[in-house]
Order: C-alpha cells, then sequence, then structure tokens
C-alpha cells in the first residue's frame, strides 16, 4: 500500500519551499545592506581625502609664491640670482655637453 500524498503534505511542503526561499532572501538583502553601508563608508573616506589632497595642493602652491618664498630667503642671507648667473647646459644627439652662457 503506498502512500499516497494528502492536501495537508502539500500545504506543508509549499511552506517550508516558502520558509527557505524568504531566508535566502532575507539573507542575500542583510548581505547587500553590509556592503552598502561599507560603500558608504568608503565614500565619506574618499571624500574626506580628496578634500585634504585639495587643502595641501593649495598650501603648496601658496608657499611656493614668491611673496612666501622671497622673505625666508632674504632671513637665510640669500638672494635672487641674476639671469647671467644661469648656466644652461645643452647636450649633444653624441652625448657631449656644450655650455651656453
Amino acid at each position: 500500500m503506498a502512500l499516497k500524498p494528502k492536501g495537508r503534505h502539500w500545504v506543508v511542503f509549499w511552506l517550508a519551499l516558502f520558509l527557505g526561499v524568504a531566508t535566502v532572501v532575507l539573507a542575500r538583502q542583510r548581505a547587500a545592506y553590509r556592503v552598502a553601508d561599507r560603500l558608504r563608508v568608503a565614500r565619506e573616506t574618499r571624500g574626506a581625502l580628496e578634500a585634504r589632497r585639495a587643502e595641501l595642493e593649495r598650501r603648496i602652491r601658496v608657499g611656493s609664491t614668491a611673496e612666501v618664498l622671497l622673505p625666508k630667503v632674504g632671513r637665510q642671507g640669500l638672494g635672487i640670482a641674476p639671469d647671467t648667473a644661469n648656466t644652461i647646459l645643452i647636450v649633444g644627439s653624441d652625448g657631449r655637453t656644450s655650455r651656453k652662457p
């Protein structure tokens, strides 16, 4: 005598299947929320780092201007070299160096 599934067995089967699928969906959603949270933190960190970089680049630009450098050079007892003090070296194709005053 074979057992035939009755109506209640089908109800239990479909209920178990539904609960299994619902569990998988919830697990995927939790994982997605964790990934989204890490992504949000990474974007905030990137924004802060980009702002810091822009501030440092601005400070470098301001610090390398003549208005800032000339007083510091003067306090060291140095001066600006005249144009005639520069020597331009020209390297030829044969590897020899010549001077141009």
